[in-house]
């Protein structure tokens, strides 16, 4: 008995989708309410700098205030991102291991993803 490719490729299509789906519901999530959140932001700096309340004197503090903002947004999607990919990258091989296992009759050990 061999390996039914066609199987094997819908089994890691399904595995893969299955972690990105819940996956991809909190990156919209989590992305929506911290872009919103950036935008307020630059609206209030913007309005701020236009009617002089925020001054010369205080507008880097304030345009800081949206680089941190964007950088750790950019951090923390990229954590999410790599942990997404962890996530896939363990569903495809359980799926692959366990089709050689079955087909030869071995109980291989799942390996850890090294991402």
């Amino acid at each position: 008995m061999g390996i039914n490719t066609a199987q094997l490729v819908i089994d890691m299509k399904a595995a893969a989708s299955t972690e990105l789906n819940a996956d991809v519901s909190a990156f919209r999530g989590f992305s929506e309410r911290q872009l919103e959140a950036i935008a307020k932001q630059t609206e209030f700096v913007a309005i701020g700098i236009a009617t002089k309340q925020i001054t010369e004197e205080t507008k880097d503090f304030f345009l800081d205030a949206i680089e941190d903002m964007s950088l750790n947004f950019v951090k923390t999607l990229r954590g999410l991102i790599l942990a997404t990919v962890e996530k896939v990258w363990n569903a495809l091989v359980g799926v692959i291991w366990k089709a050689l296992s079955d087909v030869t009759g071995l109980v291989l050990p799942v390996p850890v993803a090294r991402i």
